[in-house]
């Protein structure tokens, strides 16, 4: 891998393990390809987002859908501007543990706002700039809110009903799957099993990681030739 900033971000449902994967992508990316990476999340991934994440995952906070969905996007665009870009520019794989697909999930299909009218928020918070690569870390609800309960750590997305978190995954899915009709979008978004044993879909991702963002390495020699 070259020298390039790349931004990575990791999606998925409640106990899909994505800060997990996170931190082990990051390790290894260091360890194997000499690369300087930053592991941050959405929200909380600045000192005003960190205030912000607790109050969008409190349980005793009572938001209405569109005043979650815009607190979302108001972390997002102050990550992107404070955050992700001056990494990026410093030559830095950023990895995020969730991005703008997040919120076309959760707020656009789960609160349904529409996935569309999240999506063009999502577009104006980052000024339309998508990561080189989505990981979308995919399990059965059943199976992630098991994990999540496991953990002893409860927030109020995890307190939805299943319908909410299917309708979720469903989206994520869309969002992944939409890509494959789309020759620039689908080498945007890959898809990783995650009910699997954490150090296998630990490979899994890093080899999609590897594979596709030489790819993207290769797109942008070829253009500056």
């Amino acid at each position: 891998m070259s020298g390039g900033g790349l931004f990575i971000a990791l999606e998925g449902g409640e106990g899909s393990g994505k800060s997990t994967q996170a931190s082990h992508l990051a390790h290894a990316l260091r360890t194997e390809y000499g690369r300087k990476v930053l592991v941050t999340r959405e929200p909380g991934g600045t000192v005003t987002g960190q205030k912000l994440r607790e109050l969008l995952l409190a349980d005793e906070v009572h938001l209405t859908a569109r005043a979650e969905a815009l607190l979302y996007a108001a972390d997002r665009a102050l990550h992107m501007e404070r955050v992700v870009e001056p990494a990026l520019a410093a030559g830095m794989v950023v990895i995020s543990d969730r991005h703008a697909g997040s919120s076309i999930a959760y707020q656009g299909a789960g609160r349904g706002l529409g996935e569309r009218r999240i999506s063009e928020l999502a577009m104006f918070a980052t000024e339309h700039r998508h990561p080189h690569l989505t990981v979308l870390l995919d399990v059965a609800p059943e199976i992630g809110l098991a994990r999540a309960r496991e953990r002893g750590e409860t927030n109020r997305f995890e307190a939805e009903e299943l319908a909410f978190h299917r309708a979720v995954r469903a989206s994520f899915l869309r969002q992944a799957g939409e890509g494959a009709h789309r020759q620039a979008a689908s080498r945007r978004w890959a898809v990783v099993p995650a009910a699997y044993p954490e150090d296998q879909v630990a490979e899994k991702v890093l080899r999609v990681v590897v594979r596709r963002l030489r790819l993207v390495e290769t797109e942008s020699v070829d253009a500056a030739a």
